[in-house]
């Protein structure tokens, strides 16, 4: 079996695909790609056995077949080579690989690609077709408040509920929780699934925006079909809590600030603040809110004013910097608001003014208890 292929394309659509490799796999076969030829096509996979992701480009070939080839080896020798047509001569009686060039040639001994896991095939599948753009934004907007732990595997990824309606995308750890809805892309029928958090990298990695991506789901497994790449995923099985029962109703303290404002005024403060708790403290006095830290370890504090607007009754709240500075980082909007019931309550945090009428977001976050 040989083959000719630019050699700049060859690393583009592996590196494309490179981020599926791990070095802790249980399975030797997976530190390879496994090559596919048929009629001048080839189509390159990786996979963990939880994610799949393939590419296929054109070539120059003489016949089909398949083989398996050590990754980081082929990468490693791609990135030190200029561009120029690369061919492959694979003998199929001994897995040899030589790759010959302008001014040289290297061997190295690939692996019956019949060995390589196939990807599950998925049957009665239900699908939706969408933006890269919503796609990508509904996983900025929402993958910084997955969790990480490992007795609540539910968490660690994205929850995707598919409505004929809408499409929304919950994340959360516990401590905060961001839902992020569409009203522009919809299904056919009501499905939901939880996505898990290298499958969603991977697509935020891949993904130009303007692309159309098709998103076919069953039980257990998820394919994300976009420009000649296809990813394959294993869901995370297990019940999603409910989140719409922690998102309080009753917030009658209001108040609304500039984002650039309080983002960079917590920033300051938040260096002050206890290394443990990274808490900060809003106390809003009429039109004044005060922001403020210490570390009483240390003897370290800090306090900042800033103007703002408010609605309800004075009050003070501390919440984990970090979280909150999560949550301001990913919001567009120019002012924000920040919801609140009572100092023991989650706050919640949304846009002042809806840039976009098709997207709702809405961010919540535990506060931390105020050491008197």
């Amino acid at each position: 079996m040989n083959f000719v292929v630019s050699s700049s394309s060859l690393l583009k659509n592996l590196q494309t695909i490179s981020g599926v490799l791990t070095t802790s796999n249980t399975l030797p076969i997976l530190d390879n790609f496994l090559f596919e030829i048929n009629d001048n096509a080839l189509t390159v996979s990786a996979s963990d056995l939880e994610t799949t992701m393939k590419t296929t480009f054109d070539v120059e070939a003489n016949k089909s077949g398949k083989i398996c080839v050590p990754a980081k080896l082929l990468l490693d020798v791609l990135k030190n080579l200029p561009e120029q047509p690369l061919t492959f001569t694979v003998s199929m009686d001994n897995f040899s690989i030589e790759i010959s060039y302008t001014n040289g040639k290297s061997k190295m001994v690939g692996y019956n690609g019949d060995d390589f896991p196939k990807a599950p095939e998925l049957k009665k599948t239900e699908h939706t077709v969408v933006t890269g753009e919503i796609i990508s934004e509904a996983i900025n907007k929402t993958l910084f408040a997955t969790g990480n732990d490992d007795l609540r595997p539910v968490m660690s990824g994205v929850f995707c509920q598919l409505t004929p309606e809408d499409m929304t995308f919950v994340a959360t750890d516990a401590h905060k929780l961001v839902r992020y809805k569409r009203t522009d892309s919809k299904a056919s029928g009501n499905s939901s699934f939880i996505l898990p958090k290298k499958a969603l990298n991977m697509l935020r990695n891949n993904l130009k925006g303007e692309e159309e991506v098709k998103i076919e789901y069953t039980d257990s497994n998820a394919v994300f079909t976009f420009n000649n790449t296809e990813l394959t995923c294993r869901l995370i099985d297990g019940k999603y809590p409910n989140y719409e029962a922690v998102i309080p109703n009753e917030n009658p303290n209001v108040l609304t600030v500039d984002r650039n404002s309080i983002l960079s005024s917590i920033k300051r403060v938040s260096i002050f603040a206890n290394k443990t708790t990274h808490q900060v403290k809003l106390k809003i006095t009429g039109s004044e809110l005060s922001i403020s830290a210490e570390d009483v370890d240390f003897s370290n504090e800090a306090n900042e004013r800033l103007t703002c607007s408010y609605e309800g009754e004075d009050m003070e709240i501390g919440f984990n910097s970090r979280f909150i500075l999560e949550m301001l980082n990913n919001i567009d909007t120019e002012e924000i608001k920040i919801m609140m019931s009572q100092p023991n309550r989650a706050g919640l945090i949304l846009p002042a003014v809806a840039e976009n009428e098709n997207e709702d977001i809405l961010m919540l976050v535990m506060p931390v208890m105020l050491n008197r």
